[in-house]
């Protein structure tokens, strides 16, 4: 059975300036049965927002919401039951991007310092969508004043941190266990994107190659193209943060990025399942298990 998420933000408990407690970030869910050396990861499917944000926004939650890669957990539901673990992100990617690099922070946001250090300046940070973004769905402004350094280090450490520190950990436990892990990067795109043509229905990014064994995007290609889907390679998403963090081939680890056109199974501006919504969570139910099958030829160390 696949969990349904909740559809407006849930704020977390909160108390004295600096003390809010902060629901945990994810929910890890690991077979029943045998595990297969597999991680299906949703970093961006979360609808929670703490009432700290929710006080200080200057757009309507659902400006976030759009942002959501809403009810990807979902469509990736039956991973569990294949024989693979499944980590979904509880927070909205508006109140910490879980795909970015914390050092992708823009200070223009604080009211002081940053709360760590800076990378040097991204095209994604100067349009407002680093770490912690400041823009939401049409690149207007979230919220209507600064956030303190507190405040952007207490989203960092309790959401971002947290999350990365389980992801690294359950793929470092499937390495040691099988001899490999796999991650399987699982996102949504608009449908509809200015200046770009029609997007195709599924969008793989492996880094050009770099990020896992060839024959491990060969087969997602192969299984999504015999149910009737269209697909695309790295083109426009080749893979973000986390798949160049954990897509180390010769050190045992593949990371493969899928996007899921939202036409497909979502109204995007309702933010809402679409009828044909099962169809969709079916085939990709199959072609977990083709993923799957994957195991028995990458390599191991």
């Amino acid at each position: 059975m696949r969990p349904t998420p909740p559809l407006s933000p849930l704020p977390v408990r909160t108390g004295p300036f600096g003390a809010e407690s902060f629901e945990p970030p994810y929910t890890l869910t690991r077979p029943a049965g045998p595990q297969a050396p597999f991680l299906f990861a949703s970093p961006h499917s979360g609808s929670l927002y703490p009432e700290s944000m929710l006080e200080v926004l200057r757009v309507p939650v659902m400006d976030l919401r759009r942002t959501e890669d809403a009810f990807i957990e979902e469509l990736f539901g039956s991973a569990p039951d294949a024989g693979a673990s499944l980590l979904a992100a509880r927070y909205g990617r508006s109140v910490a991007d879980l795909n970015r690099d914390p050092r992708e922070l823009d200070a223009s946001m604080f009211d002081g310092p940053p709360p760590r250090a800076c990378g040097m300046p991204t095209a994604r940070v100067e349009a407002g969508l680093g770490c912690l973004p400041r823009v939401a769905a049409g690149g207007v402004e979230i919220y209507s004043r600064r956030l303190t350094p507190d405040e952007g280090e207490a989203r960092l450490r309790h959401i971002h941190d947290a999350y990365h520190a389980c992801l690294g950990d359950e793929l470092a436990a499937l390495r040691d266990i099988h001899g490999h892990a796999v991650l399987i990067d699982c996102h949504s795109m608009p449908s509809v994107q200015p200046g770009r043509r029609a997007l195709a229905d599924i969008v793989l990014g492996d880094r050009f190659g770099a990020s896992c064994d060839p024959r491990l995007t060969s087969r997602a290609e192969r299984a999504f193209r015999e149910l009737g889907f269209s697909v695309a390679r790295n083109a426009p998403y080749a893979g973000g943060y986390t798949t160049r963090r954990y897509g180390k081939p010769r050190r045992g680890v593949h990371a493969l990025q899928i996007e899921i056109n939202r036409g497909l199974y979502m109204d995007e501006h309702s933010v809402e399942r679409l009828d044909r919504f099962d169809d969709v969570a079916g085939a990709i139910e199959v072609v977990i298990s083709n993923l799957l099958d994957t195991a028995l030829i990458l390599p191991k160390v």
